[in-house]
């Protein structure tokens, strides 16, 4: 048996999830009877929210994300560990990626796979599901642009292993309706499976921020027409442009050519002592 195509496998694992999060369980109420029984998830909830246990989910974005990501990460990590020769280690929280396979089954080395969510804009959501006019909210992070991206040799914190060490990197891509009147929150949930050049806008996702953006129309997300052709293309262009560089960033940069040049000194010395 071949080396499984990790961005097909990943669409077919995401064909089967179901975001099951009903809100936040609280463990006492004044409205609460005990004790509590019901046969069925369905009868479940119902009594849960009669009893006041039953919290909404955050409504606020980046919130409600991390909620998301958190619940599709512990998924896929159980789908990978059915999986045999394929191992999986989860990323820190703000790092990159959010998980890190490796292993034969998906031939060898290391693979990249991060997670996000948007929301569906608001103003395309009066006309029907996919239309091409229907966009998220904002644009969608692809990376931090001016740390371990611009400088892919390098091994930056909260990364681990530098961006050059990565096989392959792929996006999983939650997109949702927002819904304020229930505690799920979450409605019309698509998962999309892409590699980030692919999705690649030339806009940057934040104003504030040194991120590169993913084009936001969802037909282009689905289809991977974004605005490069080519994997060079993509690297060329966002490599070359001119992101901010903080204090706190240079002296990051620093840290990690520090570690590099140590690291290639150590090389040359083992070498040079076997050469002996």
């Amino acid at each position: 048996m071949g080396a499984i195509v990790l961005a097909d496998w990943l669409r077919q694992q995401c064909a089967e999830y179901k975001f099951d999060l009903a809100g936040v369980f609280r463990r006492d109420s004044e409205a609460a009877k005990w004790p509590v029984t019901a046969a069925s998830p369905a009868e479940l909830e119902a009594v849960l929210v009669d009893g006041g246990h039953l919290l909404p989910l955050p409504k606020e974005s980046a919130a409600l994300a991390n909620v998301l990501e958190v619940s599709i990460v512990d998924f896929l990590v159980a789908r990978i560990h059915q999986v045999g020769q394929a191992a999986v280690q989860r990323g820190s929280e703000r790092g990159y990626p959010d998980l890190e396979l490796s292993g034969p089954a998906f031939g060898g080395g290391y693979h990249a796979v991060d997670i996000k969510a948007a929301r569906r804009a608001q103003e395309t959501l009066s006309r029907p599901r996919g239309h091409s006019e229907e966009k998220t909210q904002s644009r969608i992070t692809l990376y931090t642009g001016n740390t371990y991206f611009k400088h892919p040799d390098l091994h930056w914190p909260g990364t681990l292993r530098s961006f050059s060490q990565y096989s392959s990197h792929i996006d999983v891509i939650l997109i949702y309706t927002l819904n304020v009147d229930a505690a799920h929150r979450v409605d019309d949930l698509e998962i999309i499976v892409q590699e980030p050049w692919r999705i690649a806008s030339r806009e940057r996702s934040s104003t504030t921020r040194e991120y590169i953006g993913a084009v936001d129309r969802l037909d282009d997300l689905r289809l991977g027409r974004g605005a490069f052709s080519t994997p060079e293309a993509f690297y060329k262009y966002w490599r070359s442009y001119h992101f901010k560089v903080s204090p706190q960033v240079q002296k990051q940069y620093e840290r990690a050519l520090a570690a590099k040049m140590k690291e290639l000194e150590q090389y040359r010395a083992e070498r040079g002592a076997d050469q002996a």
